[in-house]
């Protein structure tokens, strides 16, 4: 990972907004988290804008800067010219008068440093029989090449950035001096970095302006009297081109701006269809000014930043001492990627993975980053991405689970929206209301099948119904449903099983149970008379033997 860029893990929500917004696909997904890869990455800041969790942080340096200021060696800043742009109505002797508050020796514009590379490239242009010239000023830029399309190498200006010219000039002044510079840009923070002994640390404008609001220092909004500098132009889309004379015999000159129109414009060089032409080139829309640290509100407010930077600029060139162009001299080696391409085969095998059989399964949709397929697919076989990262894959999968479980439950399910219209009935329905095929019901209103009642009621009292038995007269079938309504999805979803044969048997049981009461009802009855009637002859003969008994003693008492 590029040391300017950090990344917080625990708020990287595995969005994939990173990857679909990176240019160069510099992003690696594993355990979904986002991984920026080093010698991969342009520095564009593109992933830092969009991230909606802030997950992507830049390493600030306001500390790397305070110890210079406490090391006793006089430390200028190097302002970007951009800055005219992130504090309005703040001119350059005003930002001087907030930074020296601050501890800082002295401020200068990086316009001087613009206008010394600017010169440098007329000479370049005029003298040297070049065929294509690039612009080395952006560092983003840079990199593209270095690691993207080393083949445009030989193309790309041998010189040093406005930033690093600045730095030169101001150390040649100051021996003992250490710069710093402050401006709208990550990629600046790695190009300081890699090309030591230049630039001694970078701010941000945000990192600058948290400092001044800690140390209480407001910023005056006061203007110069005299721009005097067409150099101030370098942050805008053709900026470059309006310093220079553009007078080289045979030459074109182009501004582009935006990472895809530069690699466009690398790819026609590298395929010979370009030839005798100066290329301005910038990563960032609307060039620094649409820097990837430019604060925040700025970034919707291009034409205003684009007035204010033509406003404080001049007609004029800031009066500077041209150093040789040895002294000038940059060079640039080409940065080599760690992949190699992989075979037909093991993108296809890869393809198949993901469910994609034959191309016009390919949908290419972007959602996982990547602009299609075949490039995810590369992708995994490098271990940058997983395939779980595929949308289609996974509603695909999801929706093959969900219909298996569906069509295959034996309890009848119905899925209807809240216009009671339905929009999923399963095979088990189907049988149980003696319907052919979904599509003779599927957008048909529920009452061409079932009472739409039971609905009805919960939407208009919002309570569920839960194991209520109902005969469905229709279709001679009793079932016990349930109706649920899920109100964030605005959906109703019936659940109906069959309990016909559980009913038949109980009422079969029901009708034994009956049967056998009243067989035993009559057996009851029927020995109850017997009883009764034995009783009744008991009850003769006892009468008749206690007649005759009492006969028999009063006999015996007589003799």
């Amino acid at each position: 990972m590029p040391n300017c860029l950090t990344l917080r893990k625990s708020d990287c929500k595995n969005c994939y907004k990173c990857i679909r917004h990176c240019p160069v696909k510099a992003i690696r997904f594993s355990g979904n988290q986002a991984h920026i890869i080093g010698n991969e990455c342009i520095l564009c800041g593109s992933c830092f804008v969009v991230c909606p969790q802030d997950a992507k942080q830049i390493v600030n340096e306001t500390e790397k800067a305070k110890v210079l200021l406490q090391s006793g060696a006089p430390v200028i800043v190097s302002l970007a010219p951009s800055f005219i742009a992130n504090y309005d109505g703040v001119g350059i002797n005003a930002m001087r008068k907030a930074l020296k508050s601050l501890g800082f020796y002295d401020v200068e514009e990086t316009a001087i440093g613009a206008t010394i590379v600017k010169t440098e490239y007329e000479r370049m242009l005029r003298e040297e029989e070049r065929d294509i010239v690039i612009s080395s000023c952006c560092h983003s830029i840079n990199l593209l090449i270095q690691k993207h399309y080393p083949q445009a190498l030989e193309y790309l200006a041998d010189v040093v950035s406005p930033m690093q010219a600045h730095c030169k000039y101001i150390k040649a002044r100051y021996p003992e001096a250490k710069t710093v510079f402050i401006g709208p840009c990550v990629a600046k923070k790695d190009e300081a970095e890699h090309y030591e002994g230049i630039v001694d640390a970078v701010l941000t404008f945000e990192e600058l302006t948290q400092w001044l609001n800690e140390e209480n220092i407001t910023l005056s909004k006061e203007m110069d009297s005299d721009p005097n500098s067409r150099a101030r132009f370098f942050p805008t889309t053709g900026g470059v081109l309006k310093t220079m004379a553009q007078d080289a015999p045979g030459y074109t000159y182009i501004a582009l701006d935006g990472v895809d129109n530069c690699i466009a414009a690398l790819k026609d060089i590298i395929d010979g269809n370009i030839h005798k032409c100066f290329i301005e080139m910038s990563a960032c829309v609307g060039s620094c000014m649409g820097g990837p640290v430019m604060e925040k509100y700025h970034r919707t407010e291009t034409i205003k930043d684009y007035i204010a930077i033509a406003n404080y600029a001049g007609e004029k060139d800031f009066v500077v001492s041209q150093p040789k162009a040895i002294e000038l001299k940059k060079s640039f080696e080409h940065i080599e990627q760690r992949y190699q391409t992989p075979s037909e085969m093991e993108i296809y095998d890869v393809l198949r993975q993901m469910g994609k059989f034959k191309p016009s399964q390919e949908l290419n949709c972007g959602s996982c980053g990547y602009n299609t397929c075949r490039e995810k697919a590369i992708a995994i076989i490098h271990g940058k991405a997983e395939i779980s990262m595929c949308l289609p894959y996974l509603k695909s999968k999801a929706e093959s689970f969900s219909d298996i479980i569906v069509n295959n439950s034996p309890n009848g399910l119905i899925l209807l929206n809240e216009n009671l219209e339905v929009q999923q009935i399963n095979a088990s329905a189907k049988r149980l209301m003696n319907i052919r095929s979904s599509s003779d019901i599927l957008g048909d209103q529920v009452v061409r099948i079932l009472d739409p009642s039971v609905f009805m009621n919960v939407l208009r009292t919002g309570r569920d119904v839960i194991g209520q038995r109902v005969y469905l007269a229709e279709y001679k079938r009793f079932v016990e449903q349930s109706v649920v309504h899920d109100k964030a999805s605005h959906l109703m979803v019936a659940i109906m099983r069959d309990i016909t044969d559980e009913q038949n048997e109980r009422e079969k049981k029901e009708n034994i149970s009956r049967q056998t009461i009243e067989v035993a009802d009559k057996v009851v009855d029927k020995q109850m008379r017997i009883v009764q009637e034995i009783a009744s002859l008991l009850g003769e003969t006892a009468a008749e033997t206690k007649i005759a008994l009492a006969k028999l003693k009063e006999s015996i008492q007589d003799e």
